[in-house]
């Protein structure tokens, strides 16, 4: 499976600043982040030919990918909106890349807004069901059970979450971008209130306003050769089973998607240089780095703690903060990241990375993407 490899590069990224925004609508917000990464890609707007964007939780809309076309000033060949959760963005570069391959478009502007922190959260905190009578009630409920039967099948200890946190914390607070740039300790980790037992408040990702886009070209056509990264390995899976209806709470079909991603890519774990991994709760980045083969079965958090995650260590995870602390947006931010560091920008950066890997997903484990990224040409 390597048809796409290298075939096309993000070749533009762009963002709004990160946390409150009580006076701006997620087009608004779209239109600022689209026009910074069109112009980092050195493209005329008029260059774009398809508009990806992912569905808002806040106010799901329909034809919303004609709708934010539209705020562009934009005529694209395609236009959608795609709802995947948090999956949505690598999956929206995943078809772009795709189409761009068969010759129907050459620059897709994929792109992400909302306002979750000023606005509506009903999508976070919906209850479940007729289960929700008994406390099947938010997206915190269902990580918290998968944190519960991680913890206990593999009696790890809250550190080995913790660390996870801690971490994210620390990149976030060097980020001069990040929502919240506030440093905590294990200490104030293991001492903070219990969210839903036994997931603490510091297990649980940020909620945040704000906006995100990129540009995916074909790699042979980029204005800038030499600040396009190429998109080297793509993948996706999904779970169609509700959290207490899975047989198995110790897996994720991230497995699958990572695989697929390393199929295409041609490289072996060992390989990558950073990852950028969706960490809208902590025991989601220990479940992903087991499921991509990055750390044994029940052993991630050990050995994050014991070698490290910073910048210098074993696997520097989350550069600029992740969810937990740069942005508690679904993912985009993710990609920019990985862009930035491969591009040699980032705030936080690493001396002369090769390959990054990035994983989105959505519901609560239910949708699973995989990118890996390589340094430019």
């Amino acid at each position: 499976m390597t048809t796409l490899r290298g075939k096309t590069a993000i070749t533009g990224v762009g963002h709004t600043a990160w946390g409150k925004h009580p006076d701006r609508d997620r087009l608004s917000l779209m239109t600022e982040a689209a026009a910074a990464a069109i112009a980092d890609a050195g493209l005329e707007k008029d260059q774009i030919d398809a508009v990806l964007v992912k569905m808002a939780n806040s106010a799901p809309s329909i034809l919303w990918g004609q709708k934010v076309a539209e705020a562009l000033g934009l005529q694209p060949t395609i236009g959608l909106s795609l709802d995947q959760g948090g999956a949505a963005c690598t999956g929206l570069a995943t078809y772009a890349a795709l189409a761009i391959e068969a010759g129907m478009i050459e620059n897709a502007l994929i792109l992400y807004a909302d306002t979750p922190r000023t606005g509506s959260r009903a999508a976070m905190h919906r209850p479940r069901g007729d289960d929700s009578v008994m406390g099947w009630y938010s997206v915190a409920a269902g990580y918290a059970m998968l944190h519960r039967a991680y913890q206990e099948a593999h009696a790890a200890p809250p550190e080995d979450f913790g660390i996870i946190a801690v971490q994210a914390r620390a990149h976030g607070a060097a980020n001069p971008h990040a929502h919240l740039r506030l440093p905590l300790s294990m200490e104030e980790y293991l001492s903070g209130p219990l969210l839903i037992e036994p997931m603490r408040r510091d297990d649980c990702c940020l909620v945040s306003d704000g906006g995100a886009a990129i540009v995916l070209g074909a790699t042979a056509r980029a204005r800038n050769p030499a600040r396009a990264v190429p998109v080297l390995g793509l993948g996706q899976a999904q779970e169609s089973w509700e959290v207490h209806l899975r047989p198995d709470l110790l897996r994720t079909r991230a497995e699958a998607s990572g695989q697929m991603a390393f199929d295409m890519a041609g490289i072996d774990r060992g390989d990558i240089s950073f990852a950028q991994l969706y960490d809208c709760f902590t025991v989601t980045v220990l479940q992903t780095l087991e499921d991509y083969g990055l750390a044994p079965r029940g052993q991630a958090g050990a050995k994050a703690r014991a070698e490290g995650i910073g910048l210098d260590g074993w696997l520097p995870l989350n550069t600029s903060g992740g969810l937990l602390s740069e942005s508690g947006t679904p993912g985009l931010q993710l990609i920019i990241e990985a862009v930035r560091q491969l591009r040699g920008e980032a705030v936080l950066q690493l001396p002369a990375p090769r390959f990054g890997l990035v994983s989105n997903q959505g519901g609560t484990m239910h949708t699973h993407a995989t990118m890996i990224l390589g340094e430019p040409q």
